[in-house]
């Protein structure tokens, strides 16, 4: 009788979904004890994940939060690690190998201006960053550019090379929102690489009346938010998908900067996502709200994983 009740379930829920019983054994979850419940929870991860295809649990449960009230779920953060962990649906974190910044230059480095900085709006503080993407069978380069206060990507580039004019893109579309005029209060900060220390790149933020700040040594907690951004990114949106030329990379690159901004929760901002903070520019009400990352403690790794 137990098993027919759960024939009838499983039926039920391929018909809301619009699968057949082959495609949901497919799946691998076959010889798992799953309530209808959970596997109500299993197809909205599926759901998700058709976007956000290396989204990690923490932002799952804050994205599934409305869709579990609405269906009556009442699940926990730490079991649906469990379930994923059950369905083998858990993100395993990949690490980093490429060499991105080139520091050895003659050209002028900056001091660090934010040690002790914490912004209060949007446009207070920009941190810079390039990571790198392998597309078809060579590597391309991202540089991006992060709101601190709201977390928001507001300018990004892909270029086939690591010269400064992938940068200097970046930061035009960033400027771009800003207009014309001068932005006194507004920090630029980077590592010491050669492209941010490039006289176009300099100039343009002069230009702005942007302040110039950069990393002064090797430690990645120096620019730790930009660091974040890049694996978000690399990690959760671009690795999963198989891109064969830089024409695709961009148009793919555009998708998924607007899924970030506009759908991925963010902890360290009461878990809104970046373009509700940056819209707003109101900061929001939770103990959690922007880290200063330079402040050593033993749970600074776990700051970092938001």
């Amino acid at each position: 009788m137990k098993d027919s009740f759960q024939h009838i379930g499983l039926a039920r829920l391929c018909g809301w979904f619009g699968i057949s019983r082959q495609a949901y054994y497919q799946n691998g979850w076959e010889g798992v004890s799953t309530t209808a419940e959970e596997e109500l929870v299993l197809q909205k991860v599926l759901g998700i994940r058709k976007q956000h295809r290396r989204i990690g649990t923490r932002k799952l449960y804050e994205m599934m939060h409305s869709f579990m009230v609405e269906h009556n779920i009442k699940m926990g953060r730490d079991a649906l690690f469990t379930l994923l962990s059950a369905n083998g649906l858990l993100i395993r974190k990949r690490k980093r190998r490429m060499q991105t910044t080139n520091s050895q230059h003659w050209l002028r480095r900056y001091p660090n201006l934010i040690r002790d900085f914490i912004p209060t709006s949007i446009n207070q503080l920009w941190v810079s960053d390039i990571t790198y993407w392998k597309v078809g069978d060579r590597y391309v380069y991202i540089s991006f550019i992060t709101d601190a206060f709201s977390h928001k990507i507001v300018g990004y580039f892909v270029s086939e090379t690591l010269e400064a004019a992938g940068s200097i893109e970046a930061l035009r579309m960033a400027l771009s929102a800003l207009g014309a005029e001068s932005h006194t209060q507004l920090t630029h900060h980077s590592d010491r690489g050669i492209q941010y220390c490039s006289q176009q790149y300099v100039k343009l933020l002069q230009d702005y009346d942007i302040q110039i700040s950069m990393t002064e040594n090797g430690d990645p907690l120096e620019n730790a938010m930009a660091e974040r951004i890049n694996g978000i990114m690399k990690e959760e949106y671009l690795e999963p998908y198989q891109v064969d030329n830089i024409e695709d990379a961009k148009a793919l690159l555009r998708d998924v900067v607007d899924l970030y901004n506009a759908e991925r929760p963010h902890m360290s901002i009461g878990n809104a996502t970046p373009n509700e903070v940056h819209q707003s520019n109101q900061p929001i009400k939770t103990e959690r709200l922007w880290k200063n990352y330079y402040r050593k403690k033993p749970t600074i790794v776990n700051q970092l994983q938001d």
